[in-house]
């Protein structure tokens, strides 16, 4: 890793919101494709999911999203659990940012394919008594959507009706089942 990453690096986690969001899109853009530096960033990137700003708890979470495509010794497979806990996160916003990148992980391989699966499914049974749990449900659906258009696995398919079916409300499950037609 280079020194002018190396800083961007450090930016992400700077109480200059400016510099902060310069250094996340420009590390989103450095990590689109497969890095050689992951894993020397991968444990401060994890050490952030419990930061005590939640603007640094979402950045580590879609760094860490970003970085699976890079993880060849399968780390996630053992940290997906605490990018979990981020998408119940006290803060909505971060908790949504997180849901919204989590399916990068399952496009990666079977193994990460199926806890990302195994993980949203869970987590859509468990919200129901959140506040906000229908954007969660919804979340949980495009990210199922997401994996399925990379990787055309029909049980991801099965698993988003199953979901669905267990939305109790119609209108919502018309909702959600919208995200499912014609794609």
């Amino acid at each position: 890793m280079d020194a002018e990453l190396k800083t961007k690096f450090a930016n992400l986690w700077s109480d200059d919101r400016e510099l902060q969001n310069k250094a996340f899109y420009d590390i989103l853009n450095e990590t689109d494709q497969p890095v050689d530096w992951a894993y020397q960033v991968w444990g401060d990137a994890l050490n952030n999911l419990n930061h005590k700003d939640n603007h640094n708890r979402a950045i580590a979470a879609q760094v860490i999203c970003n970085l699976a495509k890079s993880d060849t010794e399968g780390r996630i497979l053992k940290d997906f659990d605490a990018l979990l806990l981020v998408t119940k996160d006290e803060r909505f916003v971060t908790a949504r940012h997180c849901l919204q990148s989590i399916w990068k992980i399952g496009v990666v391989g079977k193994q990460q394919q199926i806890i990302v699966v195994d993980g949203l499914a869970k987590r859509f049974t468990e919200c129901v008594s959140e506040k906000n749990y229908t954007l969660i449900r919804y979340d949980i659906l495009q990210s199922l959507r997401n994996v399925y258009d990379q990787v055309k696995d029909e049980e991801i398919r099965k698993k988003a009706s199953e979901l669905m079916e267990m939305e109790e409300d119609s209108k919502y499950r018309k909702k959600y089942a919208s995200l499912w037609k014609g794609k």
